[in-house]
Parts: structure tokens; sequence; C-alpha cells
């Protein structure tokens, strides 16, 4: 996973460090400071390599202005480890993208079991996205997640224009025994997630989760449902799902959700086959909102907690 990067970001700590060499024997103190002409052809390097693994664009700006800032103006003993300094330039850059812009703290370091924890029961969580991107198995994996942590999960079909939206949900709800709201088909999805929230409330449910139609974020007809789901329901929280290998296309569906319906946090599906790495960074970024789990597998098991030094460390091969 992330190779091509892991190798570009091998390649910039070399040619910084023959840089620092080159230098360091002019210096008799046997010290080096390194300047932006220094860092030029490396950071060229660099971004072409963030690009190249679907960071968008402005997050590259951002990373690679980072990694300037650190470096430029560094004094080191020649002959140190100057791979050991650009890594942690890298990665501390890496990181603070993900802080950047990132709202209140209490948003950014969402803590999604202290939320339900703490939320008014039933808490109402909408999950949306376009269609293929393993939203209903995303959801599947969240209740079983919730099953563990000991609440009660009732799950909303709200999908009611796709023929087998309720047919997948209902095999995954008797898979983990649990409960499926839903109406007919075409029925109005807000009715089905407000009827679950009824029925939540009846029977001391814990967690309704909202199984929304898969649409295009172009399609205007089906935002403005959305947004009526979310204003009859009112949920506590709304979760964007989308694949990891989706790249920039990922990016651009999450600003759109985010400006129509306001979504709160992110679910990345498909990260096991990901070969980029990207996509992570871009969403966080671009929305300032937190990415909550990662999907790892197939399995209802297979859905981790999204933490950015694990996941930067694995991008730089720590």
């Amino acid at each position: 996973m992330f190779e091509k990067l892991r190798n570009k970001l091998k390649v910039f700590s070399n040619t910084i460090e023959r840089k620092v060499k080159e230098k360091g024997k002019a210096i008799l103190e046997g010290e080096t400071i390194l300047d932006a002409k220094d860092l030029k052809e490396p950071l060229q390097d660099l971004e072409t390599a963030l690009l190249e693994s679907d960071v968008a664009l402005s997050v590259v700006e951002a990373l690679i202005s980072g990694v300037r800032e650190e470096l430029v103006g560094k004094r080191k003993k020649w002959g140190g480890d100057t791979g050991r300094l650009v890594n942690e330039a890298v990665r501390d850059a890496l990181l603070n993208v993900f802080s950047v812009d990132a709202g209140a703290a209490d948003v950014a370091e969402l803590d999604f079991e202290q939320f339900v924890d703490k939320g008014d029961k039933p808490v109402n969580i909408v999950f949306v996205g376009v269609n293929g991107t393993g939203k209903t198995t995303s959801i599947a994996k969240v209740a079983k997640k919730l099953l563990g942590w000991g609440y009660s999960v009732v799950i909303a079909s709200a999908d009611t224009y796709r023929a087998g939206a309720t047919e997948q949900i209902e095999k995954h709800a008797t898979n983990l025994g649990l409960k499926v709201i839903k109406h007919q088909y075409g029925a109005d999805p807000a009715a089905v997630v407000y009827d679950a929230m009824k029925y939540a409330k009846a029977n001391g449910k814990d967690v309704v989760l909202a199984d929304t139609a898969g649409r295009m974020h172009t399609s205007v007809n089906l935002m403005e449902q959305l947004k009526k789901i979310c204003r009859v329901t009112k949920p506590a929280l709304v979760i964007f799902v989308d694949e990891a290998v989706a790249g920039n296309d990922a990016v651009e569906r999450a600003k759109k959700f985010d400006e129509t319906v306001g979504i709160d946090a992110s679910i990345l599906t498909k990260v096991d086959i990901d070969a980029k790495g990207g996509a992570a960074i871009s969403i966080a970024h671009s929305t300032s909102k937190p990415i909550l789990f990662l999907g790892m597998g197939q399995g209802y098991e297979d859905l981790e907690k999204f933490d950015a030094e694990w996941f930067v460390d694995r991008l730089l091969g720590e």
C-alpha cells in the first residue's frame, strides 16, 4: 500500500541528504543551513508524487508549504541524520493537513463511541453517499460495533427508490439480529426515518442508523429529498461514505454533500485495496470534518477507527 509515494519520499530524503553534504563540506563549523534553492527540485518531485497518489491539489500545496517552512533555514550538523530530519518534516506536514481549519475541537476530535454515549437517545445517524461505494455494508459494520459496545440498534431502510435496497439491508440486519423499519417502494424516505425514530423511542432503542438512497451529488431532486430527511428528522450525525479508491472524485462528492446537507464526518471504504492513499487526506482537509472509520475488508469486523498518526505512519512506511 502507498508504495509509489513511499519510494518518492525516500528519493526526496536522499536528494536533501546529498545537498546537505555538498554544503556541509564548505562550512568549517561542521554545520549547514538548508535554503529554498536546495529544496526546489526535491519538493517538485514530492509534489508530483502526492498528486499521483490522488491527494487534491489544494492539500498538496498546503503539505509542500509545511515541509518548506519546516526545512528552510534549518541548521544541522554535517553528517547528521538528514533522512530522519526530512521524514519528520514530511510527517509533521501530513499530520498538520488533518488539523488545518478543522473547526471546533469537539468536532475535529470526534470520538464516535463517546458521541453515542453522551447523545440523547435514540441517536439518529443518517448515512449519505453515491451508489456502489459500500454505504449499506458500512452501516452494517457500524451496527456491529455499536452492538459490541452494548447499544441497541434499529435500521431505517430509507432507500425507497432502488429495487432490492431494502432486501440488501434486511439481509445484513438478519445476520446481526436487528429490526428494520421500512415502507413500500417509492415511499417518502423522510417518513421512514421518522417512523424508525418513533419505534426506537417506544421500544427503548439507543441508535437509529438510516440508510438513504445512493445518489449522484449532481442530482438536484434527489439531493432535495436528502435535505428533507435531515430537515424532518434532525439527525444527530450525518456521515458521508465513499471509496478511498475514488480519489479526487470522492473529494468533490464530499464537498458537494457537505454544502447541501452538512456532513459531520466520513467513512472511507476499500482502504485495504487503495494503492495510493490520498483520498483520506484530501477529504479530511477539503471538508474540515473528521474521518471516523476506514473499511478494511468485507467482514462486519473490518472497520477500523481512523487514527491520523497510524495512517501517516503507514503512508510513510514507518
